[in-house]
């Protein structure tokens, strides 16, 4: 298979999810008065699961199903956190896309009717439709960001969070630039990936320290430890040099294993309402779903 196509559409299973449900928590963050920009975020939310859609239907029989058995596409959580997410917040989703993402991680689907020429064209559609998506997705990120730094907006979202999923769509909007030719990948090696995803692990801990119940000390402290650990190894990344980066990423793997397995008891706890605290279900999911992301690509 075309490695334009496979690369394309697992680029797009793991960030289109992802770009849904950032515009998902700046939907449901907004007090009443920010209509403008509930239905925007909303906009948003709806043109990705669509793109979504199109993605999955063009992945049956493409991408093999061990891709989906990796988390961070789909966990066994995801539905139930969605579920939950939709009951505390009155937002909608589309769950029919995460029940057809489980179906492709546990058998083989047959393969649509496209030859292969046609199936590269309509892949190269989904890239320029994401690409237009996320260059609309990042305006509203930053006219955000901008009002709620000049104190003209409430949202229950911290600024840096709108600063965190500003870089993540900037990610994903580099990588669709790369696969149409129009840019070099922004992540060249080991280095500046690590780098990357460690300080989106990091920040991470510092939301979860803060969206959690001050009665919950033993959570805040341990997620203020990953907050730590993930700082030095920053600082360790950063001074490395070339043949001692394998050590550092050797490092990284094991605390990032940790640190999944921590969001994954978080992620149970919250959907039970065992764990007090202001963490969306979905939310949690979605971290979870980060932290797979970052050991696939450092293995």
């Amino acid at each position: 298979m075309d490695q334009y196509v496979e690369s394309s559409l697992e680029l797009h299973l793991y960030f289109a999810r992802i770009m849904k449900e950032h515009s998902l928590f700046l939907e449901v963050g907004f007090i009443p008065n920010a209509r403008n920009y509930i239905g925007e975020s909303k906009w948003f939310k709806v043109q990705f699961e669509e793109l979504l859609c199109r993605v999955l239907n063009l992945s049956k029989g493409i991408i093999p199903m061990d891709t989906f058995n990796m988390g961070d596409i789909v966990t066994e959580y995801t539905y139930c956190s969605e579920k939950k997410t939709c009951e505390l917040t009155g937002a909608n989703l589309n769950q029919d896309i995460t029940r057809q993402e489980l179906l492709l991680s546990e058998k083989c689907v047959k393969r649509g009717d496209y030859n292969e020429c046609n199936l590269k064209e309509a892949v190269k559609r989904v890239n320029i439709r994401s690409l237009e998506l996320l260059n609309g997705l990042i305006d509203l990120k930053n006219k955000i960001l901008c009002e709620v730094l000049e104190c003209k907006m409430y949202t229950v979202n911290y600024p840096l969070l709108i600063e965190h999923i500003i870089r993540e769509a900037d990610l994903y909007r580099n990588y669709v630039l790369s696969l149409l030719g129009k840019s070099d990948m922004k992540l060249k090696n080991c280095r500046e990936m690590e780098l990357f995803w460690d300080q989106i692990m990091l920040e991470h801990a510092l939301f979860i320290r803060g969206l959690l119940d001050p009665a919950e000390p033993d959570l805040i402290a341990t997620a203020d430890d990953f907050a730590h650990k993930y700082a030095s190894l920053m600082d360790a990344t950063e001074d490395a040099m070339n043949q001692t980066i394998p050590n550092i990423t050797d490092e990284t793997t094991r605390l990032t294993k940790k640190y999944r397995n921590f969001k994954e008891t978080a992620t149970k706890g919250i959907n039970n309402c065992e764990i007090r605290s202001l963490i969306l279900p979905l939310l949690a999911d979605h971290v979870l779903r980060e932290a797979n992301h970052f050991l696939k690509l450092l293995k």
